[in-house]
């Protein structure tokens, strides 16, 4: 899959569809997460970096009130109509990939964000959809950015990713955390950021991975996030500690060490509950011991911990599966690789792997045939480039 979608194919894309010339452009990342899985909505930390896939978009104002979206990844819902100051945009319809941005606009208007006229707006991207690399927020923070530079809002970087997390939890119905927006958003070019979930302190810790690179691995089984048992589990989670919270002071299950968690783990009242937040409580530990070997620069270390991720995640939280424990297991019997894992919200979507740059086509040709023999069809492998976040575009400078 290219990692690029240039100016000039925005520009006849939009000239297709709208028959006139587009105003700007603008791009928003995915996102891969290195460490720190499910431990965000658990008051934990993540390491999520913004890499060079992602959204695209073509703009041009309109003297009206109306928004036509057009996604060249849904060409056959064609034009969709947004009418500013209407019913319409104050509810979700379907499943139509228009959602995202209606529910930036209704909650960005609620706030007092004055849009007063339409945009004509076609969108393109180049993130497998359902392969959790954040496609919804890297669509609602793309929107954010257009919104911001088209209508000129006052609006801080954490304030947009609030109203994104806003959009998935309350216009869409899933009640995920704040990672995925928070690390679209504040993407930075060759660096990850080490996120506290509960305080949003963060910093840019530069990704030094020596000779290595980051490959991602998609199972292409399409993920629905919504549809799936990811809030089941984020359920499970918030039970776990409600009856730890019978004999321990504690407000999140990142609050906790592993020895607290030990100490206190006969309060939780079922095997599976108690699975669920030692992996929730154990992975945030894990973040904090992976930072300090990147640090360190002590990779072999940091690859081990991406390993243990997956099994934690594989045994204790259970959202694999066969296609992604197909991959990572096959990654690690590589030459070249120190680590792998799942990443996002599972059942389906994507792996990533930590492979010497000398040993990429190898690895991707052997753990390829090992896929396609398990699983019976084909996983898709690219390398991630490690993006800034939402953009406006130039002619001249892309990357």
């Amino acid at each position: 899959m290219s990692t690029k979608i240039s100016i000039e194919t925005l520009e006849n894309g939009y000239k297709a569809i709208f028959k006139e010339q587009p105003a700007r452009f603008y791009f928003a990342p995915g996102r891969i997460n290195l460490i720190g899985e499910h431990t965000d909505y658990n008051g934990g930390r993540v390491f999520p970096c913004a890499i060079s896939l992602g959204t695209f978009a073509a703009v041009k104002p309109r003297t009206d009130n109306e928004f036509h979206l057009y996604s060249e990844n849904f060409a056959e819902q064609g034009i969709q109509v947004l009418t500013l100051g209407t019913a319409e945009i104050q509810e979700k319809v379907g499943n139509l990939w228009t959602n995202y941005p209606k529910g930036m606009l209704h909650y960005l208007i609620e706030t007092g964000a004055k849009i007063t006229t339409g945009l004509d707006v076609y969108i393109v991207g180049n993130l497998p959809d359902g392969a959790g690399l954040s496609s919804s927020a890297s669509l609602e923070m793309l929107f954010g950015k257009i919104l911001q530079d088209e209508f000129h809002l006052q609006i801080e970087p954490i304030d947009m990713v609030k109203q994104g997390v806003k959009v998935e939890n309350q216009f869409i119905g899933l009640n995920s955390g704040i990672m995925d927006q928070f690390a679209v958003e504040m993407g930075k070019k060759d660096n990850a950021v080490l996120l506290d979930t509960n305080t949003l302190k963060y910093e840019h810790v530069p990704l030094k991975l020596g000779n290595h690179v980051i490959i991602i691995m998609n199972t292409n089984k399409r993920r629905e996030l919504a549809d799936s048992k990811y809030n089941e589990h984020r359920q499970e989670c918030d039970e776990a500690l409600k009856q730890l919270q019978t004999g321990i002071d504690v407000s999140t299950l990142g609050a906790l060490n592993k020895e607290t968690f030990d100490e206190y783990a006969y309060l939780i009242q079922s095997e599976p509950l108690l699975k669920r937040a030692r992996h929730a409580v154990f992975e945030n530990q894990r973040v904090g011991e992976a930072m300090s070997a990147l640090k360190n620069q002590d990779l072999a270390k940091f690859g081990r911990l991406v390993n243990a991720s997956h099994m934690s995640l594989q045994y204790d939280f259970e959202v694999t599966g066969k296609e992604l424990d197909t991959l990572a297991h096959t990654a690690w019997q590589q030459p070249g690789v120190l680590g792998a894992r799942m990443i996002g919200g599972g059942y389906g979507g994507c792996a990533i792997a930590l492979v010497e740059k000398n040993q990429v086509e190898n690895f991707e040709v052997n753990v390829g045939k090992v896929y396609k023999e398990k699983i019976g069809y084909a996983a898709d492998f690219y390398v991630a480039e490690i993006a800034d976040g939402p953009t406006q575009l130039q002619r001249g400078n892309q990357d």
